[in-house]
């Protein structure tokens, strides 16, 4: 598996992805491309496998570009098929240092990560393992809100 940056060109394989890991969600194509165009705002990495993206990630800079950079885990999507795998696993660990990289050109420095995510996404536990992520709260009915405030 490789990660790299996304380019325009993966936007068709990582909107597939988008579509069939969020059914409830539309215009896959659209939202990828609005999150790529947002760069250096937003970050977003693909996996690959065999030349074929399975998976991707992106990371949102909040509140302006500041010396220490609050980062959220805006999405990250991994084909069924491949899930369980560890992909999604490999996309947060081997991003990160990408992001790192991307904040030091800019001047700053990760101090934050926020993660967002409904009550019932089974990749809390991912991000507990992976990020040490724990609920910071919860809108009762809506979704949890997983912090981690220390990398």
């Amino acid at each position: 598996m490789k990660i790299r940056s996304m380019n325009s060109a993966d936007l068709d394989e990582a909107a597939n992805v988008h579509s069939l890991a969020f059914p409830r969600q539309t215009h896959s194509y659209e939202w990828l491309k609005c999150s790529l165009s947002a760069t250096p705002r937003f970050l977003c990495f693909v996996v690959e496998e065999q030349c074929s993206v399975i998976g991707y990630i992106v990371w949102m800079q909040k509140s302006g570009f500041r010396p220490e950079a609050v980062l959220e885990l805006e999405q990250l999507a991994v084909l069924p098929n491949h899930q369980g795998k560890g992909v999604g696993k490999q996309l947060i660990e081997n991003s990160l240092p990408l992001v790192k990289e991307q904040l030091a050109k800019q001047g700053s420095t990760l101090k934050h990560v926020l993660v967002t995510t409904r009550a019932d996404n089974v990749a809390q536990r991912l991000y507990r393992s992976t990020l040490g992520a724990e609920i910071e709260a919860t809108i009762e009915g809506v979704q949890n809100f997983v912090s981690v405030w220390s990398l």
